[in-house]
């Protein structure tokens, strides 16, 4: 019994996958933050070039 739960108690793997998923929650955060940021730049974008092309014709 006492190995058992020296085992249990010297085990990290648990902690390793919590550790693998808070970096994977991050670098997923960062990059729909990405993705919003160069949405916005890219519509604001495309709305001048339509204004400029709806004043020419």
């Amino acid at each position: 019994m006492r190995s058992l739960v020296a085992r249990f108690l010297g085990d990290e793997s648990g902690a390793t996958a919590i550790e693998y998923g808070l970096i994977a929650g991050l670098i997923f955060l960062a990059i729909i933050g990405g993705v919003g940021l160069f949405s916005a730049k890219t519509t604001e974008t495309y709305d001048k070039i339509g204004t400029s092309i709806g004043g020419v014709l």
